[in-house]
């Protein structure tokens, strides 16, 4: 893996899943996703489709490091390789993988592995949290126990039963018109599935109120959707209802980052976006996403990326020119 410069990064651990000993039908059915994701996504990038919160996803070539941001989301790899750099954790993700973020990450992506002939394909679920809390108030979940020191994304091998339900999901492509009445049931399902299978503590973690991850991530939102304002970790602890120290830890726990580094990796991010699609100068998308020093803004930008801000955003066009050429 690429570190944000582009440079081979030395990680301190490196997490990745190990497909061996699966069985026929398991590779059946992930052969199937693969299948029925490529039927439906022609384009470059992420696809919105007809089924709320369901996007598709497809690239045909390695890229280098790009920035994100995840949402709560599960995404179900139907083929090639992507790494996914949170906080310096490299996650390794393939064909076996199901990932799963409980809370909104700044991440740093790569896709590691695709070509023309076999491009990178997965499946994107947005989770609805309240919807989550919903069926964790079911009397099969309330005697599960929340486990301390759950991460906001993680991952793991892909089920035979969520693969099936995931399968069935697209399905309702074919078929519009179930999809008002069918889409919801078979999101609960996977769901649920989630929520069974070993990722499900982490989910739970953050959407037990009052446990102190769904507090932290409660700080997360918060700092996400201020984070253009000056960082007082002291506000910040006051949201989470945890003292200071108290309130680091957990923050580190869930995101793998400090509070600083999360908003610097977020504005960066908001940054770039809105220079690649509002044509906005270094200087002002600095300043619109709260930095007050152009100067420490281009140095923060240049160790991120790899490049100046606007040398960094002509060479995303052309690249960008030449993904629509082909």
């Amino acid at each position: 893996m690429q570190n944000e410069a582009g440079n081979r990064a030395e990680t301190p651990r490196e997490a990745s899943i190990d497909p061996g000993g699966e069985g026929d039908h398991v590779i059946a059915l992930r052969s199937e996703l693969a299948r029925k994701i490529a039927a439906h996504i022609q384009v470059e990038g992420d696809q919105v489709t007809l089924v709320p919160g369901l996007v598709l996803f497809r690239r045909t070539a390695l890229t280098s490091c790009y920035s994100a941001t995840y949402e709560p989301s599960m995404i179900v790899y139907g083929q090639g390789q992507k790494h996914v750099n949170i906080g310096g954790m490299v996650y390794v993700c393939d064909e076996s993988t199901l990932q799963l973020t409980s809370v909104d990450m700044p991440v740093i992506s790569q896709v590691t592995q695709a070509s023309p002939e076999k491009p990178i394909l997965a499946l994107i679920l947005k989770l609805d949290m309240a919807s989550v809390r919903e069926i964790l108030s079911q009397e099969e979940f309330l005697s599960s126990d929340v486990c301390a020191g759950t991460r906001g994304m993680a991952i793991g091998k892909s089920t035979p039963e969520l693969l099936s339900s995931c399968i069935r999901l697209l399905d309702l492509l074919d078929t519009p018109r179930d999809i008002p009445f069918l889409a919801g049931l078979i999101q609960r399902e996977i769901v649920y599935r989630l929520l069974r299978s070993p990722l499900g503590k982490h989910l739970r973690a953050v959407a037990t109120l009052g446990e102190q991850s769904n507090r932290t991530a409660k700080a997360v939102v918060w700092l996400k959707e201020n984070f253009s304002k000056p960082l007082r970790v002291e506000d910040l602890a006051a949201v989470a209802k945890m003292s200071v120290s108290t309130f680091h830890q957990h923050f580190r726990t869930l995101t793998q980052m400090s509070p600083l580094q999360y908003q610097k990796r977020m504005r960066l991010h908001l940054a770039r976006v809105r220079m690649m699609t509002e044509g906005l100068d270094s200087a002002s998308a600095a300043f619109e996403v709260g930095y007050e020093s152009a100067t420490q803004f281009n140095r923060e930008y240049r160790r991120m990326f790899g490049l100046p801000p606007m040398r960094d955003i002509k060479a995303r066009q052309l690249v960008e020119v030449e993904q629509n050429r082909n």
